[in-house]
């Protein structure tokens, strides 16, 4: 996919609705085109965050590591969802494993890059930090939930 064919898939994903046109335009800048097969670790808990993923279509696993129960699945990232906010946070290591599930194809943002796009315009890093706080909440409802089954006693009604 050629860059101007990024900047109108960025400009037609809802997580950017409502972004200003010339923060759209920054952010092509640091945008590439991925893919990932089924099984393959999109991420490792505490390697470097470097970018974080527009998922275009596909599924991943936020998995942690729950000794001795093994991988357990926190969440479940789709078509069109955003995934990764440890690039905004140092030391910027990923919090959770990521794992395809099925052929997943996304864009990737070069943290790096993004970072300094958005030191460089704070209008920018403060849009990027609204949208990604609500996806940390998310994602922190769905870790809470998840644990709550971990620990709940046998037998406990939902």
């Amino acid at each position: 996919m050629e860059t101007h064919n990024l900047g109108t898939v960025l400009r037609e994903h809802p997580f950017f609705q409502g972004l200003a046109p010339q923060h759209v335009d920054l952010l092509v800048g640091c945008a590439s085109n991925v893919r990932f097969n089924p099984g393959e670790f999109i991420a490792r808990s505490t390697d470097i965050a470097n970018r974080f993923y527009i998922l275009r279509t596909g599924k991943v696993a936020i998995e942690v590591d729950a000794p001795p129960k093994g991988a357990m699945i926190i969440s479940t990232i789709r078509d069109n969802e955003v995934l990764g906010w440890s690039w905004l946070f140092p030391p910027y290591l990923w919090q959770f494993d990521v794992r395809a599930i099925e052929l997943t194809r996304a864009i990737a943002m070069d943290a790096k890059c993004l970072r300094t796009k958005c030191d460089e315009d704070h209008d920018l890093g403060y849009e990027m930090m609204k949208r990604f706080s609500a996806i940390m909440v998310e994602r922190l409802t769905a870790t809470r939930l998840q644990l709550v089954d971990l620990y709940a006693p046998a037998g406990r009604e939902k």
